[in-house]
């Protein structure tokens, strides 16, 4: 029982490890939209004043959008190896098919909370009715009473307008909402599309077959891995050599001990120079034929011969 609930966890785990993106963008999605349905059902409140419903109006549908595509761009780490990239090399090496590619990357992945905010809130309309109810032109509506305007029309969300013009809310809360709700569909059909054409352009410009990319992609997974694990222990036996040098002893459970015993010819101090070298921007690259993954995987295979100036060099040539 034991192995086999073992074997079924392990696949359901590669299961969403090979859709990680499509998964990641979902639950963003929804986290957006009880977000949003949240604030509807609790916050929203349209002040039903003359020149502060569009005001008001607008921000709902804007800022939140404009804070999540922020938030979206500081929580991808692409975001931050592209600045580091500006940084170390400022972008000398850098060709525009790769900066395009990245940035794209970024942009994709932070919009999609925006685009859902935004498409969630011209759907549901308060927000659209809210701004713009009072621009409905009075001489469109049969038999308006003369002499009320936008003020009154502003009144309407909370129905706080003389009793001749209470009766026309219906018809115009019906029109505002139905342009509202066409912005939200036209909006959705633009995002469809835009995202069907830039992942035809990424298959069509990508030097690799379809298993070859999604090889290169399971590459990087493993890699990031089991560099993060092994930074982990790296940094850990350079630590308790630190505290030791403090203390006199360090305090390690029995795994961290073995871990160190393991690993105790390897307490070699990493220099910057080799840190900023696998650091930054990367595209798929080549090498007389031969597959370069990743900066790291092109740093382990510059054929220098130990060389500290040549690989230097050679590191540079591809970026």
């Amino acid at each position: 029982m034991a192995a086999l609930i073992s074997e079924n966890f392990k696949f359901v785990a590669l299961f969403f490890k090979s859709k990680d993106v499509v998964l990641f963008n979902g639950l963003i999605a929804l986290g957006t939209v009880a977000s949003q349905t949240a604030y509807n059902v609790f916050a929203f409140d349209c002040p039903c004043s003359s020149g502060r419903n569009y005001r008001y109006g607008l921000a709902a549908i804007g800022v939140p959008a404009l804070v999540l595509f922020l938030i979206g761009i500081i929580l991808n780490k692409n975001m931050w190896t592209l600045v580091s990239e500006i940084r170390l090399r400022a972008c000398r090496k850098v060709s525009v098919a790769a900066t395009f590619a990245l940035l794209g990357s970024i942009m994709g992945r932070a919009a999609v909370a925006p685009v859902t905010w935004s498409v969630l809130s011209l759907l549901r309309g308060e927000a659209y009715v809210c701004a713009l109810c009072e621009f409905v032109n009075p001489s469109s509506l049969k038999d308006f009473p003369p002499g009320y305007g936008r003020v009154e029309l502003s009144g309407l969300p909370c129905q706080a307008v003389p009793t001749e013009v209470l009766p026309f809310w219906l018809e115009i809360e019906r029109r505002l909402k139905y342009e509202s709700q066409l912005l939200g569909w036209v909006l959705v059909a633009a995002t469809a599309v835009s995202v069907f054409l830039l992942l035809c352009l990424k298959r069509c410009c990508s030097p690799l077959g379809y298993q070859q990319e999604a090889y290169w992609s399971h590459f990087r997974s493993s890699e990031h891995q089991l560099f993060q694990r092994t930074a982990d222990v790296h940094a850990k036996m350079l630590a308790a050599e630190s505290v030791k040098s403090f203390f006199g002893f360090v305090a390690l459970d029995n795994e961290e001990k073995a871990q160190l015993q393991d690993h105790q010819e390897n307490k070699n101090v990493i220099p910057s120079s080799m840190w900023n070298q696998i650091t930054g921007v990367y595209l798929y690259r080549e090498n007389n034929g031969d597959p370069l993954y990743s900066r790291l995987n092109k740093w382990s295979n510059v054929p220098t011969a130990n060389n500290t100036a040549a690989r230097d060099k050679e590191m540079e040539t591809f970026a």
